[in-house]
């Protein structure tokens, strides 16, 4: 390359980058314009009423902060004599590893002379009972059958080493 060619490459970049620099004398007087007229208006802080001071007066009981200490039930020393207990050394059926709540009624049947009840578990199987089978995990018992209801008797502990006779009825759902 020549020395003039250079000269007049480089004479056309230097036209080129002054013809891309901006006008902004219109801005800047714009701006400067509007700072002029404009007049900011600031609101006034509201005013607060002076609440009166909290006085806590919790300082006896226990704070929220900490972990509660173990409450213990109170530990029964007399016993009952002759009170109602379940037969725990007898087998257990299966329809007694299933609480009341986990059971719905699903339909009855009768064969050979016995009514029968369907049981659905809400895990999805179906059993068979009569008046008589063991259900639920209180030691309950089918003590009727009676149309769409079934009338089971449970015994629940009482917390003195004794158990309480609780009637139960299930029915079929419509």
């Amino acid at each position: 390359m020549s020395a003039v060619t250079r000269l007049a490459s480089a004479l056309v970049v230097g036209v080129l980058i002054t013809g891309c620099s901006p006008q902004l004398d219109d801005l800047k007087s714009f701006t400067a314009q509007v700072k002029q007229n404009t007049k900011p208006r600031i609101e006034p802080y509201p005013k607060f009423s002076q609440e009166p001071a909290f006085v806590y007066s919790a300082q006896e009981f226990r704070s929220p902060f900490t972990r509660p200490k173990m409450a213990q039930a109170p530990i029964v020393t007399e016993s009952k004599i002759n009170c109602l207990q379940p037969d725990t050394s007898r087998q257990r059926e299966p329809l007694e590893t299933y609480g009341i709540d986990a059971l719905s009624l699903t339909g009855s049947f009768y064969t050979n002379g016995h009514k029968w009840v369907l049981f659905k578990t809400n895990d999805g199987l179906l059993y068979q009972a009569k008046k008589g089978s063991r259900v639920g995990l209180f030691f309950g018992r089918i003590s009727a059958i009676v149309d769409n209801n079934v009338v089971i008797q449970e015994l629940v502990p009482d917390g003195t080493g004794c158990w309480q006779q609780k009637e139960t009825t299930l029915t079929i759902k419509s």
